[in-house]
């Protein structure tokens, strides 16, 4: 004879189980993943502008093409003699972020190859932090709506991607105070430099 204090004990079904474990399992998920450094963030399109080139340098294919791949690091100088690599240039070379294969496209460290609109994702493989505040809006330039589309300007926009150091500059003198009766405005180009 069953009592009736049985009715009232919980009875799990299969489902129910499932639908337990499915919760625990999302739960996990989010409080593990980003501790791991494993969370997938949403693909997400960063429209920019046309990378900034040298005039008449794009498609670099139109040069490289017929030429043979020359991986060793040297001095060049039969072309490019403009350009000064000062990016870790002990460690670097042209090849550790050009495509051997295609020379109009860049190159990640996985081997995979990005158009040269999408470098930011090469200068985020080392500087992470600045690529989070990149994407963030926080670093470089960035214009649109807050909740609308946005433009994004590349790295390259800013910073030579061989040097990208910023060249100091020396600060302009501030500009003369007013002087009663004098109704002109003072500017730089009266103070001698």
């Amino acid at each position: 004879m069953m009592s009736s204090s049985l009715s009232i004990v919980p009875v799990f079904r299969f489902s129910d189980f499932r639908y337990l474990l499915t919760g625990l399992a999302v739960f996990f998920l989010f409080m593990l993943l980003p501790d791991t450094g494993l969370a997938v963030e949403p693909l997400q399109e960063y429209p920019v502008p046309p990378p900034p080139f040298s005039e008449g340098i794009f498609p670099c294919s139109d040069c490289h093409r017929d030429l043979e791949v020359n991986t060793k690091k040297r001095q060049l100088v039969d072309e490019h003699q403009d350009i000064r690599l000062h990016h870790a240039e002990q460690v670097r070379w042209c090849l550790d972020c050009h495509d051997a294969n295609d020379r109009d496209r860049l190159r990640l460290t996985s081997g995979a190859t990005i158009p040269f609109t999408e470098s930011y994702l090469l200068c985020g493989q080392c500087h992470g932090t600045i690529y989070r505040d990149w994407r963030a809006g926080v670093h470089g330039k960035r214009t649109g709506f807050w909740r609308g589309p946005k433009r994004y300007l590349l790295c390259a926009h800013c910073h030579n991607p061989h040097a990208p150091a910023f060249v100091p500059l020396v600060p302009a003198p501030p500009p003369l105070k007013p002087r009663p009766g004098n109704d002109r405005v003072p500017t730089h180009e009266k103070r001698p430099h």
